[in-house]
C-alpha cells in the first residue's frame, strides 16, 4: 500500500518549454505520477505533449510567469521574484500536512519560497540543486564574495537548508560547498546524477551528416547548448584563433545564452575562417548534430567545482564522442572524464592548453575513447535516475522527520 500524501512539483521550466530543466522535471513528475498523485506548479504556458497528458499523468497548475532574457538582469530578477511569490501562494493552497514538494534551483529564489511554504503547511520538501547560489554569481564575477548581498544570500541558504528535508545533488563535488552551510547535514544529501536522453551506442562520423556537408575540415570541434554565467566563451574563441592556420580543424558552434552572443560578437569582429555557427538545434536534430563533431568542448570558468554540472555531458558520451572539459579537476564532469578515460581536462582560462588538447585529439585514435564513452553513458541512464527519485519520494512520505531519523 502506497503512503498517503500527494507530490507537488514546483518548476518555472516545464514542457512545452524546450529547456533541459523542463525535460528533467517532466520526466521526474511523470515517473512519480505512476505511483502517487502529482500536481505540477508550472511557470511555462502552452499545450503539453500528448505523452504527458491523460490518466496517470500529473495535474498541471499554471503559475503566471514572465520570462525575460538572461542579459536583462534587473527585469529578470524582478520577474523571478514575482514568480517565487506566486508559487509560494499557490503552494499554500495546494499543500496539506504529509505532502511532499519537489523543486529545482531555477530560478534561484524559488527554493526559498518552496521551503517556507512546506514548513508553514507541515509538508516535506526536497530540492534538486543544479546550481548553487550565490556561488554561481560570485564565480561569474557578478557578486563580490564578501558583499552584503552575498552574505545575505548565504544566511538565507542556511535557513533554507535547515528547513529542507533532502537536497539532491547531480555532482559529487557539490557535497563540500553544501556542508559549509550551518543548516546542511550530510544525511540530507542524495547524489542522483542526470542522465543521457539519447540511447548509448557508438555513432560513426559520416561525410553525409547534414551539419558537416558545408565543412571541408576532417576534424570538427563542437560546442552546443546554453552558455550562461558559469561558462567562458572567450577561451573557445581564443583556441579557435590559435588554430586558425590548421585547415583540418574546424569549430562548429550552436546554442543560446549570453555566452553565445559574445561568441557571435567576437566572430563578427575577427571573421575566423575555421568557425561556423548554426541555429539552435531542435530535439529532432540533436542526435545528428552531436554526431557531426569529432570532439566536444564544455568550457567553464574557474571555481566551477561544486557549483554547476553540465547536463549536456551525458548525451555527448552516449553518442561516443570524447570531450575537452575546461574546469578544475575535482569537478564532477572532470572526475568522470579522468576516471573513465573520456578525453581531456583543461585549466580554466588557458586557451593555449585548450588548443593543444584539440590538436592532440585530432591526431589520436577516437575509437577506444568512443567505446569507453558509450560504456560510461550506460551508467547514467534514465531508469536508474527515475527509480532513485521515486525511492526518495517514498522515503519522504514515510518519514515525517527524515533528517532526524537518518
Amino acid at each position: 500500500m502506497q503512503p498517503r500524501g500527494k507530490i507537488v512539483v514546483a518548476s518555472q521550466h516545464y514542457p512545452p518549454d524546450p529547456s533541459t530543466t523542463a525535460a528533467i522535471m517532466a520526466e521526474i513528475a511523470c515517473r512519480i505520477a505512476g505511483d502517487h498523485e502529482v500536481v505540477v506548479l508550472s511557470g511555462s504556458s502552452g499545450a503539453l505533449p500528448a505523452s504527458q497528458t491523460g490518466p496517470g499523468k500529473p495535474r498541471i497548475v499554471a503559475v503566471k510567469n514572465r520570462m525575460t532574457g538572461k542579459a536583462a538582469l534587473v527585469r529578470r530578477g524582478a520577474s523571478e521574484l514575482l514568480f517565487a511569490v506566486r508559487t509560494f501562494l499557490a503552494l499554500t493552497r495546494e499543500l496539506r500536512r504529509g505532502d511532499v514538494v519537489l523543486t529545482v534551483t531555477a530560478p534561484f529564489m524559488l527554493p526559498y519560497a518552496v521551503a517556507a511554504a512546506a514548513k508553514l503547511k507541515g509538508a516535506r520538501s526536497a530540492l534538486i540543486m543544479h546550481d548553487l547560489f550565490p556561488d554561481v554569481l560570485v564565480m561569474a564575477g557578478l557578486l563580490k564574495p564578501g558583499s552584503i548581498v552575498t552574505m545575505t544570500m548565504r544566511a538565507a541558504n542556511s535557513l533554507m537548508f535547515r528547513a529542507l528535508n533532502a537536497v539532491v545533488t547531480i555532482g559529487r563535488d557539490a557535497e563540500r560547498p553544501l556542508l559549509s552551510y550551518s543548516g546542511m547535514t550530510r544525511n540530507k544529501i542524495r547524489f542522483i546524477p542526470n542522465w543521457a536522453t539519447l540511447a548509448a551506442a557508438p555513432r560513426p562520423v559520416t561525410a553525409d551528416n547534414p551539419f558537416r556537408t558545408a565543412l571541408s575540415a576532417d576534424f570538427v570541434v563542437g560546442l552546443s547548448g546554453n552558455l550562461g554565467f558559469t561558462h567562458d566563451p572567450e577561451i573557445v574563441f581564443e583556441a579557435a584563433r590559435l588554430l586558425r592556420a590548421e585547415p583540418g580543424i574546424h569549430f562548429l558552434l550552436s546554442g543560446w545564452g549570453i555566452g553565445f552572443e559574445r561568441l557571435k560578437q567576437l566572430q563578427t569582429e575577427a571573421n575566423l575562417p575555421n568557425v561556423s555557427f548554426v541555429g539552435r538545434v531542435e530535439d529532432a536534430e540533436l542526435e545528428a548534430f552531436l554526431t557531426a563533431a569529432n570532439l566536444w568542448i564544455i568550457p567553464y570558468r574557474k571555481d566551477v567545482a561544486g557549483v554547476s554540472v553540465p547536463s549536456r555531458f551525458y548525451n555527448l558520451l552516449a553518442v561516443g564522442r570524447p570531450v575537452v572539459l575546461v574546469s578544475e579537476p575535482e569537478a564532477e564532469a572532470a572526475l568522470t572524464v579522468v576516471e573513465n578515460g573520456l578525453g581531456w581536462v583543461v585549466t580554466p582560462g588557458r586557451a593555449d592548453q585548450l588548443a593543444e588538447a584539440i590538436r592532440a585529439a585530432s591526431c589520436s585514435d577516437g575509437v577506444p575513447i568512443a567505446e569507453r564513452a558509450v560504456k560510461a553513458a550506460a551508467k547514467f541512464d534514465r531508469v536508474t535516475a527515475m527509480n532513485a527519485y521515486a525511492a526518495l519520494i517514498d522515503e519522504l512520505l514515510r518519514n515525517p522527520e527524515l533528517a532526524e531519523q537518518r
